[in-house]
């Protein structure tokens, strides 16, 4: 699949391939290299992508996905590595997913609560991160209970803590490590999501769109994801998305 020439002026005007890299994430990004940049699976798709268009890349670190999708369309990246969601993709142009993570709840000591569906009720207070992936969907989705945000994922945990909120909204590795900090806590069953895992680049590039999606299938297809599922040691936590629906 090599790229036309257009794909690669798109996709790097720099000269290089800047991705943008969701820091939060921690099991899309698992640690650091020696030289201090970004590791993980979101790190290796950006390198991957970069060796196939045959120029550098360079990541660009993001606090969290929010703030990657504030600069969509303002060329200060050329691709971000988030979630695909609808209200992200007014600016963004996204390929299907490459890795999926659940989302679900973690619930208090005592909490009557016992089901997905049943915190989507009136006067149930949830602590979510905002501008996170399953916050959107939430924002979305949720008629009766109240979302209530803080910045980043260990902040809505505090929060969650402090506040003696109901439940707190977040992916279930991160809320298995989570309810270890807090006795008599649970994990709802189920999901209320999948955060979808994708790769992103400016609307009104659709030549490099097109090229993006069909790197993603094939980084699926040719086990390179899974292979760098394993590679950082979240296999089981995060998954290997299925193909794109044609």
């Amino acid at each position: 699949m090599s790229p036309s020439a257009t794909v690669v002026a798109q996709l790097a005007p720099t000269g290089v391939l800047r991705a943008a890299i969701n820091m939060s994430n921690f099991l899309l990004v698992t640690g650091t290299t020696p030289a201090g940049d970004p590791d993980g699976v979101s790190p290796d798709m950006a390198h991957e992508a970069a060796r196939r268009l045959g120029v550098g890349c360079t990541l660009l670190a993001y606090r969290t996905p929010g703030e990657i999708a504030d600069d969509g369309g303002t060329g200060v990246w050329d691709i971000g590595n988030i979630g695909a969601e609808p209200q992200r993709a007014r600016k963004i142009s996204f390929t299907a997913a490459y890795a999926e993570i659940q989302a679900t709840y973690l619930v208090p000591a005592g909490s009557a609560l016992a089901t997905i569906e049943q915190v989507d009720s009136a006067g149930i207070r949830i602590a979510v991160s905002a501008r996170s992936a399953y916050d959107l969907w939430l924002e979305r989705n949720i008629r009766n209970a109240e979302l209530v945000r803080a910045e980043g994922l260990s902040a809505s945990f505090d929060l969650f803590v402090r506040e003696g909120l109901d439940a707190l909204a977040g992916l279930r590795p991160r809320l298995s490590d989570d309810v270890k900090e807090l006795p008599g806590a649970r994990i709802l069953d189920g999901q209320f999501t999948a955060v979808q895992q994708a790769i992103g680049c400016d609307r009104e590039l659709p030549e490099a769109a097109a090229w993006l999606a069909d790197f993603v299938e094939e980084m699926k297809s040719s086990g390179f994801v899974a292979r760098a599922i394993e590679r950082h040691g979240v296999e089981g936590r995060l998954s290997v998305a299925p193909p794109a629906v044609s």
